[in-house]
């Protein structure tokens, strides 16, 4: 199957969309006023327009007339031009796609109602009217449309973006906005009740259509799922969190953007990925350099502007992070050229260690969605991560790790760095999973992970798998020399034996703890970390600013990764025969019609 990417597809797919939701709205505008007018309901719309008129009062013209106001064009769009700004103002993580889609869908109902007022001549009631009557036809409501396509658009990105109780009483109260406008219509005698279910209709198709254009990414990749739910096998495209959504047998050619690192990518590399994209069929390329002052160059900009078919990311951890950030949620696939110190995600993900070799394979493969966590905490402002989020012993040791040593010995300069804090304190904190009850415990670190292996095959979350829809978490908490001992026994056992099945930590019966309780494991797709005091913080190796709080959440599938195969999928180097049975099985079930939910791959032990 063939992966149909990019801005060309996009826009195609939202000129017929539009075309179809405006040649609907004319026909339900010629029904109205031509086949049902005088029939039915619509025989009734006079005497509802006309007791309204009759129980006006002083209190309800001054609430109708400030209603009206809100929804008119002036109040539309100053408050439309006031939310894209604050999305794109947002500290470090700014939406543009979330911007892009809301202020696209005000722009378009109104385009879409200038014309279906252009096919449909409708005159406005018979009663005293309190607003003036712009030109137009009665058929649909502008205001309604608008205020549906505004503050109906704002309710979406508040229960996609926002977690807590709160965001169900922010996203309904908004929501009551375009009713509440509609009926102040009808009371001021501007509109017949079934223009205002028409201005209903054609802003809430706008929100569908621009919402699956922008939001969901192409083809709705990136849908949300169902928390804790599982799945397995690869290749199919499914919104079910727990098996690969993806596509085989990508197309070369297209637009793409290539994010250099200047020191992890050498002039020698860059012209080989230069070569290799060519000869891919990738001959628009766009290279854009990362600074200090600018970490993912131009990428933000090139994004913004459209028609990306591909965002190639040449650097380590951090740098994949950080264009992660900017492309999680936009439907454009993500390749990785590994040339960092510790490339985890690459490792994760089975991708050869060569970085010229990495690229070629995953350009003759597909594209899968992946998850990512988003993290913030105090003084630590939202930010997403591919890899690994954590505090204590681990942040510390990234914080102290020299970039001489880094340069020279790559990721054994953490071993050095991790030396110096064996004997640091011990943290008081408490966990919160999903919503439920506080769970206080001392640790010397804490790790919440997307992905579970780290360099030399070490696992430390064995369950993490980066398409499962959960985060995985470690307490690690070695007390003297022999829980010391029993720590490192425990997880190079598993670099020797790597096992092919383990007990689920952190499951439905709650945590798991190994090695005489010097790790402890937990799964939510929500922690809330608290720690007694301010501690250091890192996040996919990069050192963050220390503070006592972090609170991660999972967005499922939100990340679509170009790779030679499906994450876990048959074939990866280090798959186990267990981890290849169980994809093939879910392949079969998904060729055949089996329930999905029927079969779980076992997570791939990673070498």
């Amino acid at each position: 199957m063939t992966t149909e990417n990019g801005g060309s597809a996009r826009r195609f797919r939202l000129v017929w969309l539009l075309a179809a939701q405006t040649a609907s709205m004319v026909l339900l505008g010629l029904w109205v006023t031509h086949v049902a007018v005088g029939h039915g309901p619509l025989a009734l719309e006079s005497r509802l327009t006309q007791a309204f008129v009759t129980h006006r009062s002083p209190v309800g013209n001054g609430l109708t007339a400030g209603l009206s106001l809100l929804a008119s064009t002036e109040g539309i769009v100053g408050v439309t031009l006031v939310c894209v700004a604050a999305l794109l103002a947002l500290p470090s993580a700014p939406r543009w796609a979330e911007a892009v889609f809301l202020g696209a869908s005000v722009a378009v109902q109104s385009a879409v109602f200038l014309v279906v007022t252009s096919f449909v001549e409708r005159p406005r009631p018979d009663v005293p009217q309190l607003d003036g009557a712009p030109p137009t036809s009665s058929f649909p409501s502008g205001h309604v449309g608008a205020s549906v396509a505004l503050y109906g658009g704002l309710a979406t990105l508040v229960l996609r973006r926002t977690r807590g109780p709160w965001r169900y009483l922010t996203a309904g109260v908004l929501l009551l906005v375009p009713p509440a406008v509609g009926l102040s219509r009808v009371y001021r005698g501007m509109h017949h009740p079934s223009d205002v279910l028409g201005g209903l209709l054609n802003g809430a198709a706008t929100l569908l259509v621009l919402g699956s254009v922008f939001l969901a990414g192409q083809g709705g990749d990136r849908g949300r799922t169902r928390k804790g739910s599982s799945g397995g096998g690869a290749g199919a495209v499914t919104a079910r969190p727990g098996r690969p959504r993806g596509t085989g047998g990508c197309r070369g050619g297209g637009r793409v953007v290539v994010v250099r690192h200047p020191h992890g990518c050498p002039d020698e590399l860059a012209d080989e990925v230069r070569a290799r994209l060519h000869r891919h069929g990738f001959t628009a390329q766009r290279w854009t350099s990362t600074t200090v002052e600018r970490p993912v160059g131009s990428l933000a900009e090139e994004c913004a502007a459209g028609g990306v078919d591909l965002v190639v990311v040449c650097g380590g951890d951090g740098t994949v992070r950080v264009c992660a950030d900017i492309v999680a949620g936009t439907g454009i696939p993500l390749a990785l050229v590994p040339c960092g110190t510790g490339n985890l995600l690459a490792r994760n993900l089975d991708l050869p260690s060569d970085p010229a070799t990495a690229l070629d394979e995953a350009l003759a493969g597909g594209d899968f969605a992946i998850d990512v966590g988003r993290v913030e905490g105090d003084g630590l402002p939202p930010t997403r991560f591919t890899v690994m989020a954590g505090a204590g012993f681990d942040a510390a040791m990234v914080r102290d790790a020299s970039p001489v040593l880094k340069a020279r010995l790559g990721w054994a300069a953490y071993a050095l760095s991790a030396a110096r804090h064996l004997r640091d304190p011990r943290m008081r904190l408490s966990l919160r999973l999903d919503g439920g009850r506080r769970i206080r415990r001392r640790a010397r670190m804490v790790v919440i992970g997307n992905v579970g292996s780290l360099q030399a095959g070490l696992e430390l979350l064995p369950r993490a798998r980066p398409d499962s829809g959960r985060l995985e978490v470690v307490l690690f908490d070695p007390r003297g020399a022999a829980g010391w001992l029993a720590a490192g026994a425990h997880l190079a056992g598993r670099v020797v034996r790597r096992p092919a099945a383990d007990p689920a930590p952190g499951g439905p019966d709650g945590p798991v703890s190994v090695a005489a309780g010097s790790l402890e494991y937990f799964s939510a797709a929500r922690i809330e970390v608290r720690f007694a005091r301010a501690q250091d913080r890192e996040v996919d190796g990069d050192t963050m600013s220390r503070g006592a709080r972090l609170t991660i959440d999972t967005e499922p599938g939100a990340l679509r990764m170009r790779l030679p195969r499906a994450p876990g999928a048959p074939g990866a180097p280090g798959a186990t025969a267990a981890a290849a049975a169980a994809a093939a099985a879910a392949g079969a079930a998904a060729l055949s019609g089996v329930p999905e939910g029927t079969v779980r791959a076992t997570p791939t032990a990673h070498l």
